[in-house]
């Protein structure tokens, strides 16, 4: 049990450094961030990536399902002497006319591919946004390498296998078996595989939602992997990123920032 919860905070760092260094910076080029700037991130996990918005002074709160990972965040962040709120809820059962905050940034960072029901998600989220607010997303393509999430695996080699989550489903669900992955790994992994999400069907999803694209970076080597592999993050080439389809395979986390579109500019 303390060895997980000793996993649980050195990830938690990791996010938080993460953060640190690739999202705040981003997100300063669309919006100030100080000690009037209300922060939500929707399935926060352990909350490590809203500590450096706490630490700036921002009043942040996280939303999760899991409530081990909500009294985690909470621990953490009196661990590091900074204040945070923190919700155990289905985002889909907060309603804003009850929860009665509207926030600058929100943040929903590797989630959407968590989501099966996005239209519905992105619906519900514009309602907690501020008219001049922005939604930070952060998720890997769906064709990449390790799209599917496999390293969660428990066996050593099922982990390292690349482009393994392509496979038809009973493919895929045989071949998990095979390594001897149990009944709950496989059914997380085939909700994943369920989920996914290319490059070109979030941004039609956006477009259908009334989303505008501020900002997008496509990487080719992901910024959290400077924490976990000590690889140093690396943009997608440019020529690439144009190439529909094509760039999911290589692009490894894609960043996108994005406002809501007025209702008059819509019409017009």
């Amino acid at each position: 049990m303390q060895e997980r919860h000793l996993d649980r905070l050195r990830y938690f760092e990791e996010s938080a450094n993460s953060a640190q260094e690739y999202y705040i910076d981003y997100l300063k080029n669309f919006i100030s961030i100080d000690s009037e700037t209300n922060i939500l991130e929707v399935g926060c996990g352990e909350g490590g990536n809203l500590l450096p918005f706490a630490k700036a002074g921002c009043q942040v709160t996280g939303i999760d399902r899991s409530s081990t990972r909500i009294s985690q965040a909470k621990d953490f962040f009196i661990r590091f002497g900074q204040n945070g709120n923190f919700i155990t809820s289905d985002f889909f059962n907060i309603e804003v006319s009850i929860h009665k905050h509207l926030y600058d940034i929100i943040l929903v960072h590797d989630v959407i591919e968590h989501v099966e029901e996005k239209e519905r998600f992105m619906a519900h989220l514009k309602s907690f946004l501020t008219h001049k607010g922005v939604v930070f997303w952060g998720f890997p393509a769906w064709q990449m390498p390790f799209g599917g999430h496999q390293q969660i695996c428990h066996h050593k080699i099922c982990s390292k296998l690349p482009f393994i989550h392509l496979l038809p489903s009973f493919l895929y669900r045989t071949l998990l078996k095979a390594f001897g992955e149990n009944q709950a790994c496989i059914d997380e992994l085939m909700e994943i595989k369920r989920c996914g999400v290319t490059i070109e069907r979030f941004e039609e999803l956006l477009k259908i939602n009334g989303y505008k694209i501020s900002g997008r970076i496509l990487w080719l080597i992901n910024p959290h992997y400077m924490q976990k592999f000590k690889l140093r993050p690396r943009k997608l080439n440019k020529s690439l990123s144009q190439i529909r389809y094509l760039r999911n395979f290589f692009c490894t986390s894609c960043f996108y920032i994005t406002n809501i579109i007025p209702k008059d500019v819509k019409k017009n």
